[in-house]
């Protein structure tokens, strides 16, 4: 499988499918954190994959809010609507969901074009710029 960010990606379903891959790993990142995904949106996420001649095989992530995580504001709403969504997904064919619960953002990488010794492009994670990040950005 391949992640794309859908059709905001450079890279296309096409792209993907040259590359080698035969499923797409995506997500409705336009979707609010919280909200259930509708199932047109779903659909036209699966008609877009199906376009380029691959398919959706694995959602991530449906993010899970900090009220949930923190069971303050309006978490119960949001679990609610977390649970609609992945039955929404389950009923279109999807059967793998990755989310997490790391608070504050998500997921987590320091360098999103860090150059490998051959010159590759590679997303990294480094302790001392998280560090850093954390004590003069987060406080």
């Amino acid at each position: 499988t391949w992640r794309w960010f859908g059709p905001v990606d450079k890279v296309t379903v096409q792209d993907a499918a040259q590359a080698g891959a035969e499923g797409i790993v995506s997500a409705l990142h336009h979707i609010a954190t919280g909200d259930v995904w509708p199932v047109d949106e779903i659909t036209r996420r699966h008609e877009a994959i199906k376009a380029g001649g691959l398919y959706w095989d694995v959602v991530e992530s449906v993010p899970v809010s900090e009220d949930i995580k923190t069971q303050t504001g309006d978490w119960k709403t949001h679990i609610a609507n977390w649970q609609e969504t992945l039955r929404r997904l389950s009923a279109s064919g999807i059967r793998t969901v990755c989310y997490n619960f790391m608070p504050v953002l998500d997921w987590t990488r320091t360098d999103l074009r860090w150059e490998t010794k051959h010159g590759a492009k590679a997303m990294r994670f480094d302790l001392n710029d998280f560090a850093a990040f954390d004590l003069h950005i987060l406080k």
